[in-house]
């Protein structure tokens, strides 16, 4: 059971538009983000088990339909995944396509007694297939990479025992990937860095923000 509460909405994200990396469509996608779970995995941040991927039809739209595909027999960098991924196809849209194909696994995180624990979606990676070019998004939506939790107590134990290792993952991405990220945009749970997560300013009493209200 999970013991980390998650935040409806990213405390951070990161954007790597890829036109010039790799060609578009669904073979580099799924190349790519074999190449970005491989960083991903060696600071055990994503541990990838499962694709989950929405189907539209050019000219009319999403046609509503979401596929999840199991990476037990095909593991990411499968020459075989992209032709499974295809033959879930929804059979009454035989023209549909991915927009976009979201990579779910779980993580490690280190709690306050140095305690590994294990925690799904401990960060989000999709990547867009569109024809229009590449692109990957990383994102974070738990408290533990900031030095506040989300009811505003300092937590420095678990800040220095995970906030590095997704330091040196977005630093390993930029030299995978040729390319710094773009940060996105801030929302109510916090505002990406180049490097991690900003530290709100703090009141009198050393505290942040309360942001529990909308968990």
């Amino acid at each position: 059971m999970s013991t980390l509460l998650r935040a409806p909405k990213e405390c951070g994200a990161w954007y790597w538009d890829l036109y010039d990396f790799a060609a578009p469509g669904l073979e580099s996608a799924l190349s790519v983000a074999a190449r970005m779970c491989d960083v991903l995995a060696r600071r055990e941040l994503l541990a990838p088990s499962e694709l989950k991927y929405n189907w539209y039809v050019l000219n009319a739209g999403t046609t509503g339909i979401t596929s999840t595909l199991e990476l037990a027999l095909n593991p990411l960098g499968d020459p075989n995944l992209p032709e499974r991924v295809r033959g879930s196809r929804p059979a009454t849209h035989p023209t549909a396509d991915i927009a976009t194909i979201k990579v779910l696994g779980t993580g490690t995180w280190i709690d306050a007694h140095g305690q590994p624990r294990t925690e799904h979606g401990l960060v989000d990676l999709s990547l867009s297939t569109a024809p229009t070019g590449l692109s990957a998004e990383l994102s974070v939506h738990h408290d533990i990479w900031g030095w506040f939790d989300f009811s505003g107590r300092p937590h420095p134990e678990v800040f220095r025992n995970n906030a590095p290792r997704l330091a040196a993952a977005l630093d390993e991405l930029t030299t995978v990937l040729g390319m710094p990220p773009e940060i996105g945009d801030p929302t109510y749970f916090g505002r990406a860095t180049a490097d991690g997560l900003a530290t709100p300013d703090a009141d009198d009493d050393g505290m942040g923000p309360d942001l529990t209200s909308r968990l």
